[in-house]
């Protein structure tokens, strides 16, 4: 009997102990289960910004374009050299196996670091496309630059301005150029050496002929040796003033002028035409035949001032604003008085220290006047002492072509006589 009220007691006992046991090892699973989902990461889906150093969590694909311009998959986002093809990136979601784009959401790129702005709905995946980063032109004539502005152009721009560009406007935006005795706008380009006269407004660059070497002065920077051309063999209307131009109007166009087909010839000769590719025609050259405060414009007998005239003879106040209908869409032109100006030419001051003095007389393209005494029509050109001045359009003077290289063109160099600026690919 004993026996038997003992062995109820260590069976009670035993289960007591069994049930103990399993409760620690409950407590002990559930603690760690516990644990272990405390520690875990999580996302939240919420309408704020979301900076990603590294894609994480499946929820960014990246691909990145080749030299072929095909994408393919990348694990790094590229920190620097590339920009992101915001037409091809989005974030969207899944739907029975295709993307459907959200359009509130908004991607920035910069510094290697992505930043989504817009994620409200669970599943979002964005997909990010990154092109290499072209450097234009532009973006390497300025790299490092001091960019100032110029106000007073009655005194001459002389010093060594190698590391400084000034801006400007034009009639297409913001123009930067070269002013004073700079070291660092030298191009080859096409067989020939070239000075860098401006950026233009729509990031074109506009090029003034220096030769077949980077000697800066005398005959060989001008076409044909320094051969004198007239700008008109005819001079005895205000016509004759234009680069093209149309008799009985005062922005006509249909003509060309002497010095013009002379430019036509030796663009053709000189196989720049092979650069074609490279070359802007779209910004134009502005041959700005308005007449000085709004005057009266007649073909013959009377006195016309044309604008640059007023701009450029007492007011030394230039200016590279243009009207549409006198914009000369050529590949090859001229240099206009006001660029002289900029450049550091003046009415009535030599200036021997610029970078467009070669101690040669050689045409610009904007007009100045024609007067009844006279009766003959006068354009602006530098001549041998670096004066900015105007003569008879029938009087010959040397010719130093302009060009435009285009505004995607890319240049390698640093600018030097040296180590001038080259067209990639040409």
């Amino acid at each position: 009997m004993e026996f038997e009220v003992l062995k109820r007691s260590s069976v009670k006992r035993n289960i007591i102990i069994g049930v103990f046991v399993v409760f620690i090892i409950s407590a002990i699973i559930l603690n760690f289960t516990s644990a272990k989902y405390r520690v875990s990461d999580s996302v939240p889906i919420i309408n704020s910004e979301i900076n990603y150093k590294v894609p994480d969590l499946n929820m960014v694909s990246l691909y990145i374009a080749n030299e072929e311009g095909t994408y393919t998959e990348a694990d790094i986002i590229p920190t620097s050299g590339y920009t992101l093809n915001t037409e091809q990136s989005y974030c969207g979601q899944s739907n029975n196996g295709e993307i459907v784009k959200d359009d509130t959401v908004s991607i920035v790129y910069e510094n290697g670091l992505i930043n989504v702005n817009g994620i409200s709905k669970k599943g979002t995946k964005c997909y990010l496309y990154f092109n290499e980063k072209t450097i234009l032109a532009v973006d390497t004539i300025l790299a490092g630059k001091d960019i100032q502005t110029r106000n007073d152009f009655s005194t001459l721009a002389t010093n060594t301005t190698t590391g400084v560009i000034y801006e400007t406007l034009d009639w297409k935006g913001t123009s930067y150029y070269f002013a004073g005795n700079p070291t660092d706008n030298w191009v080859y380009f096409g067989g020939f050496y070239w000075r860098i006269v401006r950026v233009n407004g729509d990031g074109s660059v506009r090029l003034i002929y220096n030769g077949i070497d980077t000697v800066n002065t005398g005959t060989g920077t001008m076409i044909n040796n320094g051969e004198e051309i007239a700008f008109n063999s005819s001079y005895n209307r205000s016509e004759y003033v234009g680069l093209k131009y149309t008799i009985g109007q005062q922005h006509g166009q249909t003509t060309d002028s002497t010095i013009l087909n002379a430019l036509q010839s030796w663009y053709v000769s000189s196989n720049l035409d092979d650069y074609v590719q490279y070359i802007d025609t779209n910004i134009g050259f502005c041959s700005d035949r308005n007449t000085r405060n709004n005057g009266v414009w007649s073909s013959t007998g009377v006195t016309v001032y044309y604008a640059a005239f007023g701009r450029l003879g007492n007011n030394k106040s230039p200016s590279l604003a243009c009207s549409s209908n006198d914009i000369i869409f050529e590949p090859v032109g001229l240099i206009t008085a006001d660029e002289v100006a900029f450049a550091g030419g003046a009415n009535g001051n030599q200036n021997q220290k610029y970078f467009l003095y070669n101690m040669q007389a050689y045409w610009a393209m904007s007009p100045s006047d024609i007067t009844s005494s006279y009766n003959h029509a006068d354009v602006f050109l530098v001549d041998s002492n670096g004066n900015l001045v105007w003569g008879s359009v029938n009087a010959p003077r040397g010719v130093r072509p302009v060009i435009n290289l285009k505004s995607d063109v890319r240049i390698e160099g640093s600018g030097t006589a040296s180590d001038p600026y080259t067209v990639v690919g040409a």
